[in-house]
């Protein structure tokens, strides 16, 4: 498996970073992972690095972006936080891959049986950790459709949530990151919703809130992801 470098990088698109995402995730359901040198790859990028692809996913241990996606080193950045949100110190993360650093795609990676988010649908307060679940709250009072046990009790109120929640996070990084929005607007960068089931392995990718740019989908423009 080779290395990225600047001139793979450049050649890519947001779609060809996606399709390298879903085809990397294949193998890794199937346990048949790439062979790759890690040492070799450290020394190979040891004077840089060209990541094609930011991953923004949750801290739980089980969902490790280069794992599920079957990525080596220098491959991807992966920034993590409870609950996959985000928050001004992801967004300048965001804007570092992407505008510096050259990254194709910007996932927002959920998964299943969040903690973080079985703690926000039961108002857990606890130090600091009060501070990041508030952010998640918006996510639950925009979940309509359960009437009835509204807490981490429920598993089906809790995946809905999960998923209004990577929904939310992806419009917030384009409503406020005006570098980030001119780049997806421009077709430099496309931008996804994802959710990791963690039984399966399977990454799921939202085609209702996937923004790319691109012969596929040439007609969109950024202020469709502001609607």
């Amino acid at each position: 498996m080779r290395t990225h470098n600047k001139e793979t990088q450049s050649k890519l698109t947001p779609r060809l970073a996606l399709e390298i995402l879903q085809e990397g995730n294949n193998r890794f359901i199937k346990n048949l992972q790439a062979n790759r040198d890690l040492l070799q790859q450290a020394n190979e990028t040891k004077e840089g690095q060209w990541p094609f692809a930011i991953i923004l996913s949750c801290i739980d241990s089980r969902t490790s972006a280069e794992l599920i996606f079957d990525q080596g080193l220098g491959d991807i950045f992966s920034a993590r936080i409870a609950g996959n949100v985000v928050n001004t110190d992801i967004l300048g993360s965001m804007e570092f891959a992407c505008k510096v650093a050259g990254s194709k795609l910007i996932v927002v990676l959920g998964h299943s049986k969040c903690g973080a988010i079985k703690g926000a649908c039961d108002h857990v307060e606890m130090g600091n950790l009060t501070e990041l679940l508030s952010k998640i709250q918006p996510a639950i009072y925009q979940e309509k459709e359960t009437k009835e046990d509204r807490t981490s009790n429920n598993a089906s109120f809790v995946e809905n949530v999960s998923r209004i929640n990577v929904k939310r996070s992806v419009k917030s990084i384009v409503d406020r990151s005006f570098i980030l929005e001119q780049m997806v607007d421009n077709g430099e960068i496309g931008v996804v919703g994802a959710m990791h089931n963690i039984e399966t392995g399977k990454v799921e990718f939202y085609t209702d809130i996937m923004y790319i740019k691109d012969d596929n989908n040439p007609k969109f423009s950024v202020s469709e992801l502001k609607e």
